[in-house]
């Protein structure tokens, strides 16, 4: 079992690097792939060192799986040359997702519309990965209307340079600007590009995304993504109305039943999900559950997980692990 991690030197590659050591995925040989500027840097795995190689190595070497996080347009060049040559791409970038004929997977939810024919597959946005493992058994039991969700998403998921002007800004360091604002002590209603229609990339991520995965097109998702200077993890406060009603009670037993959705509900001891408590884990964490009492059949509840890890590396290594499962590679 060959697999190449693409972007491997970046901040989810590095995520990934780890989540396949913790889920000791069946791997024989491992390929770290950067850019050009990058190939040469010695990279550890299993505290053994490996060389990073350049893309066209890569493809070159035919391994059975390759996991991207390398940014759009390079899973959009790249992509194609590996699948040629027989690879199973898992590409973590927007590039593909909403192509109609890329699966776009969250395991827990639909891996079984993946066959052996699919030589491109693609992770969802991180903050439609948690939002959609809630909101998942829920519309199977209830039927969804309309969701309203705003995001409160940490720097992590810009990137480095992000998580630098943050750190930046705490110790009163002048450095260079991922934001076209200051981060600390502020939030920035800005996650993205800025659209025609006025909303960000980000939140039409959020919109489009969950149709797809769940494979229904009869609810609307509409959203406002807020980035707020918490170095890790994205958090989201969710109103769904349903077509038809529900209990509470009933509610939190279809979540906690969920493989990967993890229940913190009890006002009584201030137990909800925190995005600093979510660090480092898998789960996607749910609270605040409550009826809104303000129209029928709608529920409140909020939403977090580390998204580098299930909202982007585990989330990836899962479809992996569903496909080695499955015989595909």
């Amino acid at each position: 079992m060959k697999v190449a991690v693409v972007g491997a030197t970046g901040m989810v590659g590095e995520v990934m690097l780890k989540v396949l050591a913790e889920r000791n995925f069946p791997l024989t040989e491992l390929f770290l792939v950067a850019s050009e500027r990058s190939a040469g840097k010695k990279l550890a795995y299993k505290g053994a060192e490996y060389t990073v190689i350049g893309l066209a190595e890569a493809v070159a070497a035919r391994p059975h799986i390759a996991i991207f996080s390398a940014g759009g347009d390079t899973s959009l060049e790249w992509a194609p040359k590996f699948a040629e040559v027989g690879t199973v791409v898992v590409d973590n970038s927007s590039a593909w997702r909403m192509h109609p004929e890329i699966k776009l997977v969250v395991p827990e939810i639909n891996a079984h519309v993946l066959t052996s024919d699919d030589k491109i597959i693609a992770n969802p946005n991180c903050s439609t990965i948690q939002l959609v493992m809630a909101l998942a058994p829920l519309h199977k039991k209830y039927k969804m209307k309309r969701v309203v969700v705003s995001t409160y998403q940490s720097v992590s998921g810009t990137g480095l340079k992000a998580v630098q002007q943050l750190e930046n800004e705490i110790a009163g360091v002048q450095g260079e600007m991922a934001y076209p604002y200051p981060i600390s002590r502020n939030a920035l209603p800005h996650c993205d590009v800025f659209l025609e229609n006025g909303y960000t990339k980000e939140e039409m991520k959020l919109a489009r995304e969950p149709q797809k995965i769940l494979d229904d097109r009869t609810f609307s998702v509409t959203a406002t993504a807020v980035r707020i200077p918490t170095a890790g993890g994205h958090s989201e406060s969710v109103n769904v109305e349903f077509k038809n009603d529900f209990e509470l009670t009933e509610v939190r037993k279809l979540l906690a039943a969920t493989p990967g959705v993890t229940v913190q509900d009890n006002p009584d001891t201030n137990t909800y999900p925190m995005p600093m408590y979510a660090h480092g884990k898998d789960e996607v964490f749910v609270g605040r559950i409550r009826r809104d009492e303000t129209q029928r059949n709608t529920l409140n509840m909020w939403i977090v997980a580390d998204n580098l890890r299930k909202g982007a590396a585990t989330n990836a290594i899962q479809i992996a692990e569903y496909l080695v499962k499955k015989g595909f590679v």
